[in-house]
């Protein structure tokens, strides 16, 4: 049955954004954003992330531009990797001796790799994970990559929704003792896209 995320059921991937990969990748800029909205986001909500990088050897950390130390306890592990899924020993291991989990909400780069590699494995896993795409989230090296990953995504069952949509299901009720301070969060992301949206 079809029910909305909740933060306990629910754990967050973000996968390989790392600075290297900024001048290739059409959107990037937008990754970011959205990226830093929803930790601030999970940090609210007490929903964990999980974070990979593509031979950080090769191609360095994650940008320092998301705030994963403001994640505190909830950043379960960063895990590095040089297969394109996300689903290493390690991740599996941690996502499988987590049986509350239910939904993994997907963001990073690339979308027709790496992000589809991650959501296909989890959606045809022996136990299928639901899996939210985050298209303000994702990005490829060329929009037409990235048109084609969505829509393959969204026919292998993955649900396409924005990072401000999946906020609000995970906070659910504005009765919340956060809500405002999440509302806070969605203007200021609101007010930051725009920026971004005249450089």
């Amino acid at each position: 049955t079809m029910t909305l995320l909740q933060p306990e059921s629910t754990i967050i991937f973000l996968c390989d954004v790392q600075t290297k990969f900024r001048p290739a990748i059409h959107g990037y800029d937008q990754v970011i954003l959205t990226a830093n909205k929803m930790l601030k986001i999970a940090k609210l909500v007490g929903c964990e992330v999980l974070v990979t990088t593509q031979n950080a050897k090769g191609l360095g950390p994650t940008d320092p531009a998301i705030d994963l130390p403001s994640l505190g306890d909830l950043l379960v592990a960063t895990i590095d990797k040089t297969r394109f899924s996300m689903l290493t020993e390690d991740v599996e291991h941690i996502l499988y001796t987590r049986s509350t989990i239910k939904n993994v909400i997907l963001m990073g780069i690339e979308a027709h790799v790496c992000v589809l590699q991650t959501a296909l494995q989890l959606l045809h896993a022996p136990e299928p994970l639901r899996v939210y795409i985050l298209h303000d989230g994702v990005a490829s090296s060329h929009p037409m990559e990235m048109s084609i990953a969505i829509d393959r995504l969204r026919a292998e069952g993955a649900v396409i929704t924005t990072s401000e949509s999946a906020g609000f299901e995970l906070v659910g009720d504005a009765r919340k003792p956060y809500f405002r301070e999440f509302s806070k969060i969605i203007k200021e992301s609101k007010l930051a896209g725009q920026v971004e949206g005249k450089m």
